[in-house]
């Protein structure tokens, strides 16, 4: 990232409400990981002026970091409405990949269009732990893409994500990250201090956090 992007994603974020703290009823990751405090990127596409600032940011990051490639490839559900946007804005083909093999029709995880010989951009909303997006990047070679690079509005920065990230020989590039969005939320007096104080406590080992009972 870049502290231009870095700064300018989380303030948009923040200003869709798109961060918020639940300690009492904790979310839960695909990784059975519990967390007080979850970031909504889902909000964006509800909020043109916040999303605008992201795709920009998107161009920007992608341009500072001088990364080559064809097409465009969104994770579904979440990064599919800012894969499509970014390559809408830079006339790039794109498609998506699905979960799962879908169990009717041509059975295709990826959609839209072919990927064989081609270099790929893998789109993402938020990185936690890394596994959906790095089970993208296996449909994308299975299917003959070149993938060498993911991008991420933001990411929980766990150790886990940049270890698989780099087992599979995968950049990772993020608008901001959660650090930014919890110091930036809290010079906002989004948060309590006792509350910036669990969050942390989580931060620091989210798989203890989630054994503790509360």
């Amino acid at each position: 990232m870049t502290t231009n992007t870095k700064l300018s994603s989380a303030k948009a974020l923040l200003d869709i409400g798109a961060i918020g703290f639940s300690p009492d009823k904790p979310i839960t990751f695909k990784s059975g990981i519990q967390s007080p405090v979850y970031v909504d990127n889902r909000q964006l596409i509800y909020y043109p002026a916040a999303w605008r600032v992201i795709i920009e940011d998107f161009e920007s990051l992608i341009d500072a970091r001088n990364l080559q490639f064809d097409l465009i490839a969104g994770v579904a559900v979440g990064g599919v409405p800012h894969s499509s946007a970014l390559a809408y804005s830079m006339s790039k083909p794109s498609v998506f990949i699905r979960k799962e093999t879908k169990g009717h029709g041509m059975g295709n995880r990826v959609e839209g269009g072919s990927v064989a010989g081609r270099r790929v951009l893998l789109v993402e909303d938020l990185v936690t732990t890394g596994g959906s997006s790095l089970s993208a990047v296996d449909a994308l070679r299975e299917s003959g893409g070149i993938v060498t690079a993911a991008l991420a509005i933001v990411s929980y920065g766990f150790s886990e994500a940049a270890s698989a990230f780099e087992r599979a020989n995968i950049a990772l590039y993020t608008l901001t990250d959660f650090k930014t969005l919890l110091n930036l939320a809290r010079e906002r007096h989004m948060f309590k201090a006792n509350q910036v104080v669990l969050i942390r406590r989580w931060f620091a080992d989210p798989s203890a956090w989630s054994r503790q009972e509360r």
